[in-house]
């Protein structure tokens, strides 16, 4: 079993920044990709960034403004520069052990889910 925590959400106005945290425990050597992934209230959940054997994956949407990195017991961080109101929504981070560089952003991909932590951009 793998278990994550998130932390790190906030309320932020637009243009600022915010560092979200997971932390990661149990079978850690089992696990390919860790990734982040948001859902906005109505719409799907949508993989943002992901890192995979030292690799790193963005969505277009954040490229060039968010950035994932992880350390050496696979906890992963995730910062957000220049944060837009469209990035308001809970953010969750993801662990996998099946994936491949096709799949890094797709949910599908995923065995172990953190409960979420929420980030709201105002403007």
């Amino acid at each position: 079993q793998v278990h994550l925590a998130e932390s790190g959400g906030g309320s932020v106005q637009a243009g600022g920044s915010l560092r979200l945290s997971c932390a990661v425990s149990g079978y850690t050597s089992a696990i390919v990709s860790m990734s982040w992934f948001r859902q906005a209230p109505g719409k799907e959940r949508e993989g943002v960034a992901g890192i995979r054997i030292g690799s790193t994956y963005y969505a277009d949407s954040v490229k060039g403004r968010f950035t994932i990195s992880q350390d050496i017991a696979k906890n992963t961080y995730l910062q957000m520069n220049s944060l837009k109101l469209e990035d308001t929504a809970m953010y969750y981070c993801a662990a996998g052990r099946w994936t491949t560089p096709a799949t890094v952003l797709a949910a599908s991909g995923y065995n172990y889910w953190g409960q979420g932590t929420q980030v709201t951009v105002s403007s």
